[in-house]
């Protein structure tokens, strides 16, 4: 029976013959990721069921990140409540501030996830983890709890999807462009409980850091999953780690739901506008929008290639007076590697604030909170109603270029005018 990769690597992970899209399976777990918000009620579910020791030790991966550093007491306590837990139970994968990133980007830097993986994680943007050739998708915190137990959860076969990139990517656009052209075309729910493969000679040439910009917005589209098949850069990217991955490639004759087909040639970078990321619009249609805030970084765009972008036009410039640029790289690996290569630099001689990982702005936390009448464009992945502090806020979606770009002129900007 023909299969795509996301049913190959279902099948791998159950005790089943066979699986079709619509059908329930119970499936063992590689990973199971939470953070400092979903860990605690997941962590408190376990212990109200009874059991004493967690499934396997090595298995689980608990990353304050949302509201680290601590913002108040409550944010604090929460991280206290991972911190323990991890020391009671034997957890080796915990990060402290300090060794901690933002966890999307954090676990496929350690090797942590890898091709043909099943991971569950209580944050819905774990399908980033898809660029790599793995089954990656977002639970609550009461089905990680049960994974705990037993190292085991309940999943609904997805059907699947293909969308097919032709063409060659001008200057300034990339894999956060791409995804935000899929979306505008499909909407925020046309791949709703759906899995998303990427593919096609664009994909091919997408470096790794494109590629988990892609697969981490597949949520926003209503996916459970974003994949793209492992090649020769997948097989670079996680040589030399411990555990062995697990190449799969999907049938020729596999069956999709819907195949999706597009020339991207004459694509520019894109901007969601307010308030969803289906809102997508080419730059240089916006006239006029002045931003109050540049946000650039997060577990979409905050990897050494985005900073890289960004530097390069801001490198010599000044953000426009009464903008606030925001840079967070998304681990200390990233940070390290910019302070070295002279970015960080750039970035606070034209005004920014270079700051330790943390999710705090992109869901509207802390590090850069929008207050009423205020406007955004941001590197991050979500521009709902009142994400980013303020229902009465803006936030506008782009790539580091355009993000780059805005904050040296105070409105949204084409990086071509730069």
């Amino acid at each position: 029976m023909p299969y795509t990769i996301a049913e190959k690597i279902l099948l791998k992970h159950c005790n089943q013959k066979s699986i079709n899209p619509g059908e329930f399976i119970e499936a063992s777990v590689d990973v199971a990721l939470a953070n400092d918000i979903t860990a605690p009620l997941a962590i408190s579910e376990f212990k109200k069921s009874g059991f004493k020791q967690v499934f396997n030790k090595n298995k689980i991966v608990l990353v304050p990140d949302h509201f680290a550093p601590a913002k108040d007491l409550k944010s604090a306590n929460q991280c206290k409540i991972l911190a323990d837990f991890a020391k009671e139970q034997g957890i080796k994968n915990y990060f402290e501030i300090g060794q901690m990133g933002i966890e999307h980007a954090l676990l496929p830097e350690k090797g942590i996830v890898l091709p043909g993986d099943l991971i569950i994680g209580a944050d819905s943007h774990t399908c980033t983890y898809g660029a790599l050739g793995a089954y990656a998708t977002g639970m609550g915190s009461t089905d990680l709890a049960r994974a705990y137990i037993d190292g085991k959860c309940w999943l609904k076969v997805p059907a699947s999807l293909k969308f097919i990139y032709r063409g060659k990517l001008n200057k300034w656009v990339g894999g956060k462009d791409l995804i935000l052209f899929t979306i505008g075309q499909i909407g925020v729910d046309g791949a709703l409980y759906k899995v998303m493969e990427f593919c096609g000679p664009v994909i091919k040439k997408l470096g790794m850091d494109d590629r988990f910009s892609i697969c981490n917005m597949a949520i926003e589209a209503g996916a459970r999953a974003g994949l793209i098949a492992p090649d020769a850069l997948t097989k670079k990217f996680v040589s030399g780690f411990k555990r062995k991955p697990k190449f799969y490639q999907s049938d020729s004759d596999a069956v999709y739901e819907r195949t999706y087909e597009w020339d991207i040639s004459s694509l520019e970078p894109l901007v969601a506008c307010p308030h969803l990321p289906s809102n997508v619009k080419p730059v240089s249609s916006l006239k006029d929008i002045k931003v109050d805030q540049v946000v650039i970084g997060s577990c979409t765009n905050g990897r050494i290639s985005d900073l890289r972008i960004a530097a390069s036009l801001l490198k010599g410039k000044q953000a426009a007076s009464g903008v606030k640029l925001i840079i967070f790289p998304a681990t200390q690996k990233i940070y390290l590697q910019a302070v070295k290569e002279g970015l960080a630099e750039i970035f606070v001689k034209a005004g920014g604030v270079f700051s330790t990982p943390t999710c705090g702005p992109c869901l509207g936390g802390h590090m850069g909170i929008l207050t009423e009448g205020e406007v955004a464009i941001a590197t991050t992945n979500r521009n709902f109603l009142g994400r980013m502090g303020s229902p009465k806020s803006f936030v506008y979606l782009s790539n580091p270029a355009v993000a780059a770009a805005s904050a040296i002129t105070g409105k949204i900007t084409h990086p071509a005018k730069i």
